[in-house]
């Protein structure tokens, strides 16, 4: 059987593996349970949300039953938020698993090649879309045509689950490196020292790793991170949060 001549052949096939499950994922492939943006925000989130309790504390008044009641209220209130970020986030993976096999059948389905180009297109990332011809295009129709049939619905898998995981995980032990200096130092005024020092440390070294993520000074990201930090907390605490 001859192929037809307006498609590339299989021996003209070479668009990486890869382009094509990121263009056509009808579950085929995982991506990591976090990336690192998504990673240093889930930290941000739980420091935030201890800080907002630490901040709180009053040293020249808190007793001994006063911190305790913090540490609960901090580490419940991590637990809480960590359960449910972890929540949003399979609805985010099960909504963009939608969109994915959304994407996938229309392709299948498209009556023209100028349809299916299009939609292959905007699935993939502008930059990569902009360097494939539209053989190539086509190329991968091709490909996505001799695969199984697709599922009927999206599927959360393993690696949503452990992504979900890793959020809650996340956003939880956040909380101890801020809240440890008062389980071990029995001053008020100590703990609270140190425990800001340890909070603006971590916002430091997340802002650092923010910054090498986006391409920019890791230090004058980490500073404004600092900065942002502090403000966020100094709001929160005004607002009676």
């Amino acid at each position: 059987m001859q192929n037809d001549p307006a498609l590339p052949s299989a021996a003209d096939q070479t668009i990486p593996e890869a382009i094509v499950d990121a263009a056509l994922p009808p579950n085929r492939s995982n991506k990591r349970a976090l990336e690192p943006a998504e990673r240093i925000a889930e930290v941000l989130f739980g420091l935030i949300m201890v800080l907002t309790f630490t901040g709180s504390l009053s040293v020249a008044e808190a007793g001994a039953q006063d911190v305790r009641a913090m540490l609960i209220g901090a580490l419940g209130c991590n637990l809480a938020w960590g359960v449910i970020d972890g929540l949003f986030y399979l609805m985010g993976c099960l909504a963009e698993k939608g969109r994915n096999l959304a994407t996938y059948k229309a392709v299948l389905s498209a009556p023209t090649h100028e349809e299916a180009r299009s939609l292959i297109a905007s699935a993939l990332p502008p930059v990569v879309a902009a360097l494939l011809t539209a053989e190539e295009l086509d190329s991968l129709r091709e490909r996505a045509l001799k695969l199984p049939a697709p599922p009927s619905r999206p599927r959360l898998d393993w690696s949503d689950w452990i992504g979900a995981w890793a959020v809650f995980l996340l956003v939880f032990l956040a909380t101890f490196p801020v809240a440890l200096p008062f389980m071990f130092f029995q001053g008020g005024s100590l703990a609270l020292r140190t425990s800001n020092a340890v909070a603006v440390l971590m916002l430091l070294l997340a802002g650092i790793a923010y910054g090498r993520v986006i391409h920019r000074s890791p230090v004058a990201i980490g500073i404004a991170m600092v900065f942002i930090g502090l403000v966020i907390v100094t709001f929160t605490i005004a607002l009676g949060g």
